[in-house]
């Protein structure tokens, strides 16, 4: 009985992987097509505007906008060191507000729910990697998402 629970999660979690792949390899696709269609690099002003993020102000205003909708705890999960809490499309809509989103679409020219698809997947790990301590960063100190 324990071997075939190994088993049903080890199948499990390789189905799981097998998603976060495909929807990497989703992504990646779509950067490329808008690559080629609007020239220039969009991965790296994807790259760029994540950092924007994850800036310790900024991420001090994520978990203040997902408070007031009522979505701090998934924020926090970010921060702190235990797992990451995902979030969906409109979560994140949530705490970005539709004016950030709205920029994030000028600086990248991906479409916004490409733009939210990638933040989705993106933005949780770039938070917890900019708060290893599992706490907020002081002003002033920057990393590289």
């Amino acid at each position: 009985m324990m071997k075939q629970d190994r088993t049903i999660r080890s199948v499990t979690l390789m189905a799981h992987m097998g998603k976060m792949v495909d929807m990497s390899d989703f992504f990646q696709n779509l950067v490329g097509k808008v690559e080629s269609v609007l020239g220039g690099d969009v991965q790296t002003l994807v790259k760029q505007q994540l950092q924007a993020l994850t800036q310790p102000q900024t991420i001090q205003t994520l978990l203040d906008r997902a408070d007031q909708a009522g979505l701090g705890d998934k924020v926090r999960s970010w921060i702190s060191q235990s797992g990451n809490v995902p979030a969906t499309p409109d979560e994140i809509r949530a705490i970005l507000g539709s004016g950030t989103v709205h920029d994030l679409v000028e600086k990248t020219g991906l479409p916004a729910d490409a733009v939210v698809t990638a933040l989705v997947h993106f933005l949780p790990d770039a938070v917890d990697k900019n708060t290893p301590e599992g706490v907020l960063p002081a002003a002033g100190t920057t990393k590289s998402a």
